[in-house]
C-alpha cells in the first residue's frame, strides 16, 4: 500500500507545500491517499463551509484543482507571493486520487483565496 501525504503546512499563510510518498508492506496491491492540512484555521472554516463532496462531480474537482495546482506552482516560482505561495504542489491529472481529495484539495485553494486572501486564479470560482 503507498500512502500519499499532501502536507500543507502554515499558520496564517501557506508556505512549505509537500508531498511526501510513503511505502507500507501489505498483502494488497493498492493505493490510498490522504491529504493532510497544516493550518489551524482551515478544518474547523472546511467544516464550516464546504459543501458536501457529492455537491459536485469528482471531474468537476479535477479540472479545478489542475488550473490552481498549475497556477499555484506557476506564482511560486514566478510571482511576488512566491513568498506566500512557497514549494510545487505535485498534482499528477491522470492519477485517481478519489472524490474527497479532491474535494477537499479544491476547498483548500478556496480557503486560501477567500480567507487568507491570497490571489490564485483571476475568476475562479465561487464555492462559498
Amino acid at each position: 500500500m503507498i500512502v500519499l501525504l499532501a502536507v500543507f503546512a502554515a499558520c496564517s499563510t501557506p508556505k512549505n507545500i509537500q508531498l511526501k510518498e510513503v511505502a507500507e508492506d501489505d498483502e494488497k496491491d493498492s493505493v490510498s491517499y490522504e491529504l493532510i492540512v497544516l493550518d489551524p484555521g482551515f478544518e474547523s472554516w472546511f467544516i464550516t463551509y464546504s459543501r458536501p463532496s457529492w455537491y459536485h462531480s469528482q471531474s468537476y474537482y479535477e479540472n479545478w484543482n489542475q488550473q490552481y495546482v498549475n497556477a499555484w506552482n506557476y506564482h511560486s516560482i514566478w510571482r511576488r507571493n512566491s513568498q506566500l505561495l512557497e514549494g510545487q504542489i505535485n498534482y499528477e491529472p491522470r492519477i485517481d486520487y478519489g472524490l474527497e481529495i479532491n474535494h477537499k484539495l479544491f476547498y483548500y485553494f478556496q480557503y486560501v483565496e477567500r480567507v487568507l486572501k491570497i490571489p490564485i486564479i483571476e475568476n475562479g470560482p465561487r464555492a462559498i
